[in-house]
């Protein structure tokens, strides 16, 4: 990347579960490498309440980030410079102590639920994706993931899903479709993904 290059910095939304993971880590690998960073590091910290508290906080609203900060990460990183995001830890609902940094590379990645509500925030994205995914696929991923990785039961899994992860879903999510420049469905096929990656690097005139 030279000097005068400005990264190409790709959001993709969908909802929880619908596989923004899985198509980061693909189209990382598409285009040779790529920057990353996840809107989830960006939720606000709740270290100061009570472990009951915290609990008991709804995850699923967009106001539990930071978006001010993540408008900054974006703005430093397209203009060529190296930033630390911060890392968030689901077991506490809190930010760890240590930051993580992003080295500026051609493409940037950005996976999130919301990205695309905010108007100034979907400006800062060179090209947007949206997955659309069904509910009973989302909730399934959302059990694996919670229940390995962060040491959930199935029922409070399924309990957070039906009263917070679903409607917030249908209030903020769902609607991002309409400002995407691609949206997916579930089992999308590699020619959906060559069609980003045409879009990422046009042939040379």
């Amino acid at each position: 990347m030279t000097g005068s290059e400005k990264p190409f910095v790709i959001a993709i939304a969908g909802g929880s579960g619908a596989g923004k993971t899985w198509l980061a880590d693909r189209l990382e690998k598409e285009l040779g490498g790529a920057g990353r960073i996840v809107q989830d590091d960006f939720y606000r910290d709740q270290s100061h309440l009570s472990t009951e508290h915290r609990a008991s906080l709804n995850f699923d609203d967009p106001r539990m980030i930071e978006w001010t900060l993540l408008e900054k990460a974006l703005d430093k990183y397209r203009e060529g410079s190296a930033v630390s995001v911060p890392r968030y830890d689901f077991a506490t609902h809190s930010r760890r102590p240590e930051t993580k940094s992003i080295t500026v590379r051609k493409f940037l990645l950005v996976d999130g639920l919301w990205l695309l509500r905010k108007p100034s925030l979907r400006r800062r994205f060179n090209l947007r994706i949206y997955i659309e995914c069904p509910e009973e696929i989302r909730l399934q991923r959302r059990l694996q993931r919670d229940m390995v990785e962060r040491g959930r039961t199935e029922r409070s899994v399924r309990q957070q899903f039906a009263t917070t992860v679903q409607p917030m879903h249908k209030k903020f999510v769902e609607a991002q479709a309409r400002w995407a420049d691609i949206v997916l469905h579930a089992g999308f096929a590699d020619k959906e993904l060559e069609r980003i990656i045409r879009f990422c690097k046009p042939p040379p005139v």
